[in-house]
């Protein structure tokens, strides 16, 4: 069995907005009697309040909106608030929302980080560690009674999904992965693959990430992979030193994905169909990466016909990946298939777990409105696209590790 997959619902939170269309409207279309991009209206970076780093910074959300018990909402942390926020609105575009006889036999597959730190608990721990020679002995003592009962230090990933299908009453099957970006590559590649093979109809997949924390950017500056003061789009940080890295973001995206059929017996509106995934990881020396995504690219071309190529990348601004990521882009030319590049963590920031889920979701937007997003920036290595895309094609290549190509299709063609 090879069924065909289709993007049945899109739930999109960032700080340009909620939902898919608010997206739509400050990414894909130009001011009216302007001949400017809708660039001037985003991105929203913070560089202040985590100096020198700049983030991207979800506005006012009020998520009672999705999750209307209080109860709820207390026992989330933020990361987990955006997710299942998220979630609800993929579940309401795609009109499931409510409906027990779809939820029951919708599959839940979430990707998470290992959650939020108690950051003020880990700040008593090292201030006793400082200044007292027992500080091991105290650090066991504090850590009972400063920890809410069943956690750690840092929030467990499946809560993510747990809340998720408590407040949707989502009861099909329930899978978390975690692992940065890949995270959020497997579960859609997981998800496309189950509906392919028959092992499943209905679908919801995605990922959050919370920025505003100071554990999370503690972590990536360790390794060298935030973007500094000031703020420059994507392909500006390449190879700039201390500008290179990625702008972390507090970003969710959720789809619903969905087998053909049965989307169309419901009456499902259809954003586009994913047509291929391709995932690998390497140990990024010696151009390893850029031979992974040329054999991943040589699997998936069939699917992309002839001529410019509308391409979505996943690229962060950590370095050496970017670069490398825009020489093989650039080097699909050659192959007969120039590159109609945009970098999308420009306009909304780097999601790390939900950035791949995030490209996809764009994907299908940009396919069913007949049109491609105006380049995010004015490098120019971000061209204008002529025409209306019949493929997209979303790149992730991890900060760190792993790179995937997925191609995102017009739906029906």
């Amino acid at each position: 069995m090879n069924a065909t997959v289709v993007i049945s619902g899109i739930g999109l939170l960032s700080g340009l907005g909620e939902g898919a269309d608010a997206h739509w409207q400050k990414l894909g279309q130009k001011q009216a009697g302007d001949d400017k991009t809708s660039a001037a209206a985003w991105p929203v970076v913070d560089e202040e309040r985590f100096a020198p780093y700049p983030v991207h910074l979800l506005g006012p959300v009020d998520f009672s909106t999705q999750i209307p018990k209080k109860g709820d909402l207390r026992q989330m942390e933020p990361w987990q608030r955006i997710g299942t926020f998220t979630a609800g609105l993929a579940l309401e575009d795609a009109g499931i929302a409510g409906c027990l006889e779809l939820l029951d036999e919708t599959h839940l597959i979430a990707a998470a980080g290992s959650g939020e730190r108690d950051t003020s608990t880990d700040m008593k721990v090292l201030e006793t560690i400082s200044a007292r020679d027992d500080g091991e002995v105290r650090a066991n003592e504090i850590l009972p009674s400063n920890l809410r009962p069943t956690l750690f230090l840092a929030q467990l990933s499946n809560l993510l999904a747990g809340n998720i299908s408590i407040v949707h009453k989502v009861t099909g099957s329930s899978r978390t992965f975690m692992g940065e970006e890949m995270a959020g590559v497997a579960a859609i590649e997981t998800a496309t693959r189950r509906i392919m093979a028959g092992q499943g109809k209905l679908f919801l997949v995605g990922g959050a990430f919370n920025s505003e924390r100071e554990d999370a950017l503690l972590n990536f500056e360790l390794g060298g992979m935030l973007a500094q003061n000031p703020f420059k789009p994507i392909w500006q940080r390449a190879g700039t030193g201390p500008a290179a890295g990625f702008a972390a973001a507090s970003v969710g995206a959720f789809l619903v994905l969905e087998e053909r059929a049965h989307a169309e017996a419901r009456g499902a509106k259809i954003y586009a169909e994913i047509a291929s995934i391709q995932s690998d990881r390497c140990n990024r020396k010696d151009g390893a990466a850029a031979r992974i995504a040329g054999e991943q690219f040589a699997v998936i071309k069939d699917s992309l016909g002839e001529g410019p190529i509308a391409i979505l990348s996943g690229a962060s601004g950590a370095e050496p990946a970017t670069s490398e990521e825009l020489g093989f882009l650039e080097g699909l030319d050659e192959l007969g298939h120039p590159p109609v590049v945009r970098a999308y963590g420009t306009g909304l920031g780097h999601g790390v777990e939900a950035h791949f889920p995030l490209g996809v979701a764009l994907a299908g937007l940009a396919l069913r409105n007949g049109s491609f997003f105006p380049p995010f920036e004015q490098s120019g290595v971000e061209q204008e696209f002529v025409g209306q895309p019949e493929n997209i094609l979303v790149t992730s290549w991890g900060h760190w590790r792993g790179e995937a190509l997925a191609v995102v299709c017009k739906a029906g063609s």
